[in-house]
């Protein structure tokens, strides 16, 4: 009688279970050597003893594992750490990592009405300081940043601990470049309580009236700062 397709013959049992225990024994093992005898066993038509590791590979390929993203940095998070980082330059006397912080035509404002300064005007007045490795040391004790829709620009405003002009206020712009957040303006001011305003603004106008009399003009912004003038190292 023919034999059933995937029947086993008696005579061949024994070979069966000595080729499946090998077999298995060799997809547990991977470092397993064959013996050569193995290669003369009978074959016989069975269904193949899936291994451990095809177990664990149709796992991993059934339920792959989702790579997880990075968290974006928040750009509110980016504009603190540039101003920061552009505040250490200065107390650091780092010339070119604080002009670093600018963009080409950032501008300037400092305290007086005459201080309107491009980048490379800024740099012209600060030079001294920077050189002589001690320039101004700023503190921002509270700070305010804001994005646009386009997330392409932020602007702030943060209260100052000075030791030269005491209580003070920075404000200003930053646009983000391929190299990051860089400062496309910044306004320092000094906040006077309103207690003092009138007594302040008399003396402006007295000060006003003084210059007009030898003939300048308050407010006005020189072609080229002159360092020799600037009687503080504040920005």
């Amino acid at each position: 009688m023919q034999q059933h397709r995937g029947d086993v013959s008696g005579a061949n049992l024994k070979a069966f279970e000595h080729h499946a225990t090998t077999t298995l024994s060799v997809c547990l093992d991977p470092g397993h050597v064959v013996p050569l005898h193995t290669a003369n066993t009978p074959s016989v038509e069975v269904n193949p003893v899936p291994s451990v590791f095809s177990f664990l590979w149709l796992t991993l390929a059934a339920n792959p594992a989702a790579p997880v993203p990075a968290a974006p940095a928040d750009p509110k998070v980016a504009v603190a750490t540039v101003l920061d980082d552009w505040h250490r330059a200065a107390a650091a006397a780092n010339e070119a990592r604080y002009f670093a912080l600018f963009t080409p035509d950032a501008v300037f404002m400092g305290t007086d009405g005459t201080e309107r300064w491009t980048v490379d005007q800024f740099r012209a007045w600060s030079k001294p300081y920077f050189s002589k490795g001690k320039a101004w040391s700023f503190k921002s004790l509270s700070r305010n940043v804001f994005l646009a829709k386009d997330g392409q620009t932020a602007w702030f405003d943060e209260a100052l601990d000075t030791p030269n002009l005491g209580p003070a206020r920075g404000s200003g712009v930053l646009v983000k470049e391929p190299a990051g957040w860089r400062i496309a303006q910044y306004n320092l001011s000094v906040p006077i309580p309103n207690d003092l305003m009138g007594e302040v603004t008399n003396r402006v106008a007295t000060y006003t009236k003084a210059k007009a009399a030898q003939g300048t003009t308050p407010g006005a912004t020189p072609a080229t700062p002159a360092p020799k003038a600037a009687p503080a190292p504040k920005p």
